[in-house]
């Protein structure tokens, strides 16, 4: 039993209320930015009371952007990076599913060196390979294209390798079954398999929604049209140098709506996000 001491207890709050503070207080400057004239953000100090101007730089964003920095709406780029994160999200697990699937439970000569093969692009980021795709999206047609923006990063080893992991520790009494019950791969798949990776899909797909939506630079290559940029690269291209001034309040309110998306993923699927990742009975 934990032994309850009073002071401990005061003071473990009191670093949470600290590290809470930390970590929201640039959220609510941001927010409060949002909320504000152009000539108020600017004043210094600059106030940390919410302005009156919420809804008319919202709508302002949502409707048209920006009028000295990128003009796309900033309602068409979230819709846009809802698409890159739905389409990698669901591509990464279903593609690692079935590779995972096929690598366990199908006996093929060199099944052990392709699952190798797949673990060892690990070492392999976008970063690295990002020329050759560049030209290969390029040559394709597909610049400028919801398929140029998710398929080349549509693959996922560490998906493949989590998959790998749980199917190797289902019971082989679970296949018998499924074999004297006369259900075949495709049967034992959906109807087994699918089942109990529930929570496993679930954490990867927090984590691949997330990783879909944040990404920079890959659309920031493929991108040159303006209906097809994302949140983030629509948050860049609203700051403008040089003589113009940028819109920071546009800016501000632009960063909070693409923080809005992911944070809900996060909070509403919390619950199987951590017993994904934690489940003991894995």
């Amino acid at each position: 039993m934990v032994e309850r001491r009073p002071l401990l207890t005061v003071l473990t709050h009191v670093g949470l209320a600290l590290g809470i503070v930390v970590i929201a207080f640039p959220l609510y400057i941001t927010f409060v930015a949002s909320t504000l004239t152009l000539e108020q953000v600017l004043e210094v100090p600059m106030r940390l009371v919410p302005g009156d101007r919420f809804w008319a730089n919202y709508s302002q964003v949502l409707a048209s952007g920006s009028t000295r920095g990128s003009g796309a709406p900033v309602g068409q780029m979230m819709f846009n990076s809802l698409v890159m994160a739905l389409v990698i999200a669901i591509g990464k697990i279903a593609i690692s599913i079935i590779s995972s699937f096929a690598i366990v439970y199908f006996r093929f000569p060199l099944r052990r060196t392709f699952f190798w093969m797949i673990f060892i692009t690990l070492m392999l980021p976008v970063e690295v390979r990002i020329i050759p795709t560049f030209k290969v999206v390029s040559d394709l047609g597909m610049l400028n294209t919801y398929a140029g923006l998710t398929l080349p990063l549509i693959a996922s080893a560490t998906a493949t390798f989590l998959f790998r992991q749980f199917f190797l520790t289902v019971p082989d009494e679970l296949l018998e079954a499924a074999r004297m019950d006369g259900a075949g791969p495709l049967r034992f798949f959906f109807d087994v398999l699918l089942p109990l990776s529930a929570t496993t899909i679930a954490a990867l797909f927090v984590i691949q929604f997330i990783y879909g939506w944040n990404q920079y630079l890959w659309p920031l290559l493929i991108t040159s049209d303006e209906s097809m940029y994302t949140a983030v690269i629509g948050i860049k291209r609203m700051i403008v140098g040089g003589d113009a001034m940028t819109e920071w309040q546009l800016v501000m309110a632009t960063a909070m709506l693409a923080m809005l998306p992911p944070a809900l993923v996060v909070v509403l699927m919390q619950k199987w996000f951590v017993k994904g990742l934690v489940d003991t009975e894995k």
